[in-house]
C-alpha cells in the first residue's frame, strides 16, 4: 500500500468515524436506528474502490470492537457485534467490497446512474435485507416480519443512495480527483 492510499483510506475511515456523530433516529418498534453512516460506506466502495475503501471500513470495525464510540449514539465495544445492528454492521465491509468492486468493472463509463444503481442493489437491499434479516434472528422476529422492517429502512436508504452516487459521481469525474486517484 502507498503512502498516498493509505492516506486516502485513513481519510475514508475518519469520515465514515464523523459521520458516527450525527446522532441517530430511534425507531419505537425495531432496535435499530437509522443512521447517516451508511452514506460514508457506499462512499468508500464509490470512491476508494473494492481493496481500499473495505480496508477503511473494516479499519473503522475494528476501531470500534476496541470500544471507540465511533458508530451512530456514540456506540462501541465488542458488544454491538452480537447486538440487533450486527447484520448491518458485517455487511458493511461486504457492500463496500461490492460496490468498490462494480466501480472498478465500470470505471470507464462511471456516471450517476450506474452508481445509482450499484449502489441502490447492493448498498439499499442487499444490506437492509441480510442486516433486518440478521436482527430479526438476533432478536426472535420472524423472517417474514423482519423482511417487512426492512421496508422501514428502504425510502431513507435509497435518499443516502442518490446522495452518495451524487457525491461520488461529482468527485469520480472530477479531472484533478481522477488525477489524484491515479496510482
Amino acid at each position: 500500500m502507498s503512502t498516498k492510499y493509505l492516506v486516502y483510506t485513513a481519510l475514508m475511515t475518519a469520515i465514515i468515524a464523523v459521520m458516527g456523530a450525527i446522532p441517530s433516529i430511534p425507531l419505537p418498534f425495531m432496535p435499530v436506528p437509522i443512521v447517516l453512516q451508511n452514506i460514508g460506506i457506499f462512499l468508500a466502495g464509490i470512491i476508494l474502490g473494492r481493496k481500499y475503501g473495505t480496508i477503511s471500513v473494516l479499519i473503522l470495525l475494528l476501531l470500534v470492537a476496541t470500544g471507540l464510540p465511533l458508530l451512530s449514539g456514540g456506540r462501541g465495544g465488542i458488544g454491538v457485534f452480537v447486538g440487533p445492528s450486527a447484520g448491518f454492521l458485517f455487511m458493511y465491509p461486504v457492500v463496500t467490497f461490492l460496490i468498490g468492486l462494480l466501480r472498478d468493472l465500470y470505471f470507464d463509463k462511471i456516471n450517476f446512474v450506474v452508481l445509482l444503481i450499484i449502489t441502490l442493489v447492493v448498498g439499499v437491499l442487499l444490506l437492509d435485507i441480510v442486516g433486518t434479516m440478521i436482527m430479526g434472528l438476533i432478536t426472535n422476529i420472524p423472517v417474514t416480519k423482519s423482511l417487512t422492517l426492512a421496508l422501514v429502512f428502504m425510502p431513507g436508504d435509497i435518499i443516502k443512495a442518490i446522495l452518495a452516487s451524487l457525491l461520488g459521481n461529482i468527485l469520480l469525474n472530477h479531472s484533478r480527483f481522477k488525477q489524484l486517484l491515479k496510482q
